[in-house]
């Protein structure tokens, strides 16, 4: 889990892994949009609640995980070493 710092560090990450956070990023809005879908499907009031639980808890994390990503920096890649 990533906390929340003094808002003044910086992160040095990989151009892979930020690709790797990038498109967890838009797996959990799609998600969150397709559970947020499901809602108006449901009927009892416990399990609406849940689902909407869910969909604020998917919201949070692509908003945590996007923070994350804004206070980094791409590590510059190495050049292949040829031998």
């Amino acid at each position: 889990m990533i906390t929340t710092g003094t808002g003044n560090e910086c992160f040095e990450i990989s151009p892979r892994f930020r690709q790797t956070i990038e498109a967890r990023i838009a797996r959990l809005e799609a998600d969150a949009a397709a559970d947020e879908a499901q809602i108006g499907l449901l009927m009892d009031g416990d399990h609406i609640r849940r689902q909407m639980r869910l969909v604020a808890v998917e919201r949070a994390e692509a908003e945590r995980m996007r923070t994350f990503l804004e206070r980094s920096t791409a590590r510059p890649q190495r050049p292949w070493i040829t031998l």
